[in-house]
């Protein structure tokens, strides 16, 4: 289901609070990519490979109960197109929930459609970005990890 990586220290975090990243996207290869920009970028990074699993890590699924008092998430990157339930579903689902809403989201797709972009601007994402994923779009995410307070 979720996998987790290790990284170096940040400047910006202590080492316990390293800003940790739910990366979710139905392509392993994407993931990877995702997980080592932000793996290099001092982050911790958590995998998903559907937007139903990251319902499920963070506690939002259909019958569950959240508990978030040990979860913290500091950015959700989900791709657009994943079959079951799209990222921008996804957005919507964190978007609606009163203990993730502030958390930021991005949503990253291969295809530059405009109004895809916007819906999901609208929708709340704090970002749009296509792939592939380069490094300096690495640094942007950086500026998006939203700081928790124990």
């Amino acid at each position: 289901m979720a996998s987790s990586s290790s990284s170096l220290p940040s400047m910006e975090f202590d080492i316990d609070e390293k800003p940790h990243v739910l990366a979710v996207d139905d392509s392993s290869i994407d993931r990877k990519v995702i997980e080592r920009l932000l793996t290099n970028s001092t982050c911790r990074v958590t995998t998903a490979e559907n937007g139903k699993r990251a319902l499920e890590y963070l506690g939002l699924a259909d019958g569950q109960h959240p508990n978030h008092g040990d979860l913290k998430v500091n950015m959700i990157i989900t791709d657009y197109s994943m079959p079951g339930m799209t990222g921008y579903e996804l957005l919507k689902r964190i978007k609606e929930s009163p203990n993730m809403k502030e958390i930021p989201v991005v949503v990253v797709s291969s295809e530059n459609i405009p109004t895809r972009i916007n819906q999901c601007m609208e929708g709340g994402a704090q970002e749009f970005l296509l792939k592939p994923l380069q490094l300096s779009d690495a640094k942007k995410l950086r500026c998006h990890i939203k700081k928790l307070n124990n």
